[in-house]
């Protein structure tokens, strides 16, 4: 009988610690922080790293245009986004195996505090900045050029920057800053703080139009969004990925509706015809395409609605295969 009672008191036990454990484990701090930002993929034999310099909140109602506004809120309604839409900054990181080129920076400081992720997510997927040899710039804006620099000096020290010489003449003119609206001069400015730098030291060499930047990676004109705004190819045996940059900037209203414009754009008509091109050229192509404002890795595929009208966006597949 005392064995009994004594079995009885240790279920009984092991019972109330059972229960009494998940209120334990609650005790312990949230941690709030995502893991590193980045995320690997081949293309041919070019390893990608999309690398996330982190999101911020935009008010999309309000910034998008061309679009009554009832229209967009039913968009953001429908996919389950607020009116400030938390919205990724992504940069692309592609090995060719003999150059390891960067596409965009992210913003650094110069777009608020919720970003400035790049250099430690790099630094997290193996890489370390004096490793990057070239710098392809989609275009000027703050969330793009902003991680040149960090802490005053030049981020990435044996890199060449490359950008389409339309966007250096635009946003390193004194004229133009000097002619800028008040609420536009900041953009200018952060150009300047970014690029200058390079331009002082050499390392800033612009390109012109359609160009083969290194083998297996070339800029297309895509001007529009900002006057020398470009996109880049990455293509290695027969596999194709196009970096668009800005071409569009919010999936629940873009991809449903491609002439949706964005109140950033410098020409909304040029970027417009841009959106409408590149979306159609990605679906019948069937290649992949990233996108610096899409959901972190902003990587995916189009195809055409069903119903004929604008396209869908699919993310691509989820791979932990080396």
């Amino acid at each position: 009988m005392q064995r009994t009672l004594s079995r009885i008191a240790l279920a009984v036990g092991l019972l109330a610690g059972a229960i009494a454990a998940p209120h334990a484990m609650a005790d312990a701090p949230m941690v709030k922080t995502q893991a590193p930002g980045f995320y690997r993929m081949m293309v041919g034999d070019f390893e990608v790293t999309a690398i996330s310099d982190g999101t911020v909140k935009l008010p999309m109602l309000k910034l998008m245009n061309n679009q009554p506004a009832e229209k967009i809120a039913e968009a953001l309604k429908r996919g389950f986004l607020k009116e400030m839409v938390e919205t990724s900054v992504n940069t692309y990181l592609i090995n060719t195996g003999s150059k390891l080129v960067l596409v965009d920076t992210g913003a650094a400081g110069l777009f608020g505090p919720t970003l400035g992720n790049l250099l430690a997510n790099l630094k997290a997927a193996g890489y370390q900045p004096e490793q990057v040899d070239e710098i392809y710039i989609t275009h000027m804006h703050p969330d793009h050029v902003g991680g040149l620099m960090a802490q005053g000096s030049i981020a990435f020290p044996n890199a060449t920057l490359r950008i389409d010489k339309r966007d250096v003449d635009f946003w390193l003119s004194d004229a133009n800053l000097a002619a800028a609206p008040e609420g536009n001069k900041g953009f200018f400015q952060g150009a300047m703080a970014s690029v200058k730098p390079y331009v002082a030291a050499g390392k800033l060499k612009p390109f012109e139009g359609n160009t083969e930047l290194v083998p297996g990676i070339r800029a297309v004109s895509t001007y529009g969004h900002t006057p020398g705004h470009a996109s880049y190819v990455v293509e290695s045996k027969g596999e194709k990925l196009m970096l668009w940059g800005d071409l569009m900037h919010l999936a629940a209203v873009q991809f449903d509706d491609p002439s949706a414009t964005i109140a950033f754009d410098t020409d909304n008509s040029a970027a417009q015809q841009q959106r409408a091109k590149a979306f159609e050229e990605a679906a019948k192509g069937g290649y992949m395409v990233g996108v610096t404002h899409v959901a972190f890795p902003g990587l995916g595929n189009l195809r055409p609605a069903a119903n004929g009208k604008g396209y869908v966006w699919v993310p691509l597949n989820y791979s932990s295969l080396k």
